[in-house]
């Protein structure tokens, strides 16, 4: 298992030297969509493997390990360029007429964000730190709220500005006590970064016995999330944890007017 927190530290003491990311906020605004893209990216490879009828939205040359899977790939000025001009236009603008809804997902992300750092060299070493991870190690996959909860403890505002991440201790035990059932709806109207959902995943994932059980485990686990980082960091945890188009519906959950929400029938 990696040493998360040692690798975060590190990442985050890189940025501090970046002209580009001199705050938390927009250093986790970069770890954001930096984590987004090795996961999804992976996971992609994956479902190309087990569905001969599945294409991957993004082209070939962006998938992660083809221009940041190597430490001694690009570096400096050249890695800067391809990210800002060649990986953030194409997935922004990504096409989204083959109705692919991952491919509308990748272009929430990138058309809502930016590369932040000023420096390729900087970019490279944080790219590096990265690649230590292996979010397919069983273990790695539960720390991934804490990279983020390892940034909010520094983010002095955080608490003011309603950041806030539930331990996985809590999540578990609101899991045990809630005990979801198969073909039940689960739904986390302010998910955060999906710590929850992800619980609540890996609870229904142990009961289920059969494909289609867990096929309707994709579709019933659902959240709301408003506030756009968090939005992001839940999506990517939700791929992480096997779901491949994840249910999160991005907006407030209290905005709709409870005179549009229909009666339920009797019987």
């Amino acid at each position: 298992m990696a040493n998360i927190s040692g690798i975060v530290k590190s990442a985050r003491n890189i940025m501090r030297q970046d002209t580009g990311t001199g705050s938390d906020e927009l250093r986790i605004l970069q770890l954001g969509w930096m984590l987004f893209l090795k996961i999804f990216s992976d996971k992609d490879k994956e479902l190309e493997l087990i569905a001969d009828d599945y294409t991957s939205p993004i082209p070939e040359e962006l998938h992660w390990e083809e221009w940041a899977g190597y430490d001694e790939g690009m570096t400096g000025d050249e890695l800067l360029e391809f990210v800002d001009r060649k990986l953030f236009p194409t997935l922004s603008d990504i096409d989204l007429s083959t109705g692919n809804k991952r491919a509308i997902l990748v272009h929430e992300v990138f058309a809502g964000n930016y590369n932040y750092m000023k420096s390729g060299i900087h970019l490279r070493q944080v790219i590096n730190k990265l690649n230590e991870i292996d979010f397919n190690n069983s273990k790695d996959k539960q720390v991934f709220g804490q990279i983020y909860e390892t940034f909010l403890g520094e983010l002095q505002s955080a608490g003011t500005l309603g950041e806030f991440y539930t331990p996985r201790a809590i999540t578990d035990l609101l899991t045990e006590l809630t005990d979801p059932k198969l073909h039940e709806k689960v739904l986390d109207p302010a998910c955060g970064t999906g710590g929850f959902l992800t619980a609540a995943l890996e609870h229904l994932k142990a009961r289920a016995k059969t494909v289609a059980e867990r096929d309707t485990i994709q579709h019933n686990v659902m959240g709301w999330e408003y506030k756009p980082l968090p939005y992001l960091l839940g999506n990517t945890n939700l791929i992480l944890h096997d779901i491949n188009l994840p249910n999160i519906n991005y907006g407030d959950s209290l905005a709709p007017s409870i005179n549009r929400i229909p009666a339920k029938r009797p019987g």
